[in-house]
């Protein structure tokens, strides 16, 4: 229906103009409530480490990174985990590629390096500098940082697996960055969680360490969005 009026045949009914006036602001407080959500990035994880990490001898999607991933976004979280894992890496090797490595960089960093140092005998204060100076770096590059600990397999002796395995709460204290205190926990002295290596993570395994680490992964990312 058509009202007409003084100002000419064929004005809207006010009655429309104020349906126009609900519609334009419901649209207004849409954009407002959503726009944070419409912004938010798909967050970068990057597993930095070894052949633990990396994923030896096992075929793509049962490598740790890809797991992680798997769990990450099956609670909802926007996020891809890249696999800058190294199979044979010591800190000092991680340390040179640390500043190529990361690409354009990373929200966070899953840092998982040392036991090939606990292998070769690597003194643990060269290991220690070592990862002191890639969370330095890494830091430095606007990264959030997780610490995978490691401990020193028997028969390295007290002494040494007293001082390697204190590298890394000490680290954790001391850069102020999380300590997930041994990447192998629940998968270490289990057959069959492991490859006939007896060192290496099997799928099965990968499963348990992802699991194991993912709170404190999640609770890194929170970290990491709560930064201005």
């Amino acid at each position: 229906m058509i009202e007409t009026s003084p100002l000419g045949a064929g004005r809207k009914p006010s009655y429309w103009y104020s349906g126009l006036i609900v519609q334009i602001w419901a649209v207004v407080l849409a954009c407002v409530l959503f726009a944070p959500l419409a912004q938010a990035k798909t967050l970068r994880v990057v597993a930095f480490g070894d052949s633990l990490s990396a994923g030896y001898l096992l075929p793509a999607p049962a490598a740790f990174p890809n797991v992680l991933e798997r769990l990450l976004r099956a609670q909802g979280l926007d996020v891809s985990v890249d696999n800058a894992a190294v199979s044979g890496d010591t800190t000092s090797a991680g340390l040179e590629r640390i500043d190529w490595a990361l690409g354009d960089g990373a929200d966070l960093v899953v840092l998982e390096l040392g036991a090939n140092d606990m292998l070769r005998g690597v003194d643990p204060a060269i290991t220690r500098r070592n990862l002191s100076e890639i969370i330095d770096r890494l830091k430095a590059r606007g990264a959030q940082v997780l610490l995978a600990g490691m401990l020193a397999a028997p028969g390295m002796g007290k002494d040494y697996e007293t001082r390697f395995a204190a590298i890394f709460p000490d680290l954790a204290k001391e850069k102020n960055v999380p300590l997930y205190p041994f990447f192998l926990q629940g998968v270490a002295t289990q057959p069959k969680l492991q490859l006939s290596d007896g060192m290496h993570p099997n799928p099965a395994g990968v499963e348990v360490i992802a699991a194991g680490i993912l709170p404190q992964v999640v609770a890194a990312l929170k970290l990491v969005a709560a930064k201005p």
